[in-house]
């Protein structure tokens, strides 16, 4: 199972962000995309997640194109962006529920709150949280589910250091149980590992 990029191009009116671009990712495999605000990075993470298209090239996963792909298969491509995906007037455990339930997953809520911190404020309404404890809810939702692709766009935003080693822990576990993994960052050193596939924009 790879996630394949041909000959991806995006432009916005007369200027090209990007063209030609080609990507290959298989299981355990990581892709860093690296480059100035502005250069395209969000852009590329949403094409590669099937949220906007190219103007010229194709993603594939498992062989298909992603706008051609079949149902069974979306949910193993998950997206986290910039916003946090969560529904501000349910509480975290609430949220946590429903994500488990639109993935069909059968996690222990209890362990998941207390590895991400949140176990005192499970029963506190979204909007009440703090932007980092905002973030590691939303984070924590990735592990309610069995998708085999992460994509995440600057997952270590608003987190003091102890939530940045936590998110780049659970990547690496994700990679290691044969996931994939593309991550736009500023910072491509505190996930760099071995053959890592570092895209710059």
């Amino acid at each position: 199972m790879e996630l394949c990029a041909r000959e991806l191009a995006v432009w916005r009116g007369e200027r090209c962000l990007f063209e030609g671009l080609d990507l290959t990712l298989g299981p355990s495999q990581l892709g860093l995309v690296v480059g100035a605000n502005g250069s395209g990075k969000s852009t590329l993470l949403r094409v590669l997640a099937g949220l906007a298209s190219a103007t010229a090239g194709a993603v594939t996963w498992r062989g298909s194109k992603l706008e051609a792909l079949p149902f069974e298969y979306r949910g193993d491509i998950a997206y986290r962006g910039h916003l946090d995906g969560l529904k501000r007037d349910l509480t975290v455990l609430e949220n946590f529920r429903f994500h488990a339930t639109i993935w069909r997953g059968r996690p222990e809520f209890d362990t998941l709150l207390e590895d991400v911190a949140l176990t005192a404020v499970a029963n506190v309404r979204v909007r009440h949280l703090s932007a980092g404890q905002q973030r590691r809810a939303s984070l924590a939702t990735l592990r309610l589910g069995t998708s085999k692709v992460w994509i995440l766009d600057e997952p270590t935003t608003n987190l003091d250091t102890n939530g940045r080693g936590k998110v780049i822990a659970w990547i690496r576990t994700h990679l290691a149980a044969g996931g994939t993994a593309v991550v736009a960052t500023h910072q491509p050193d505190e996930l760099a590992q071995k053959g890592a596939l570092v895209v710059e924009l």
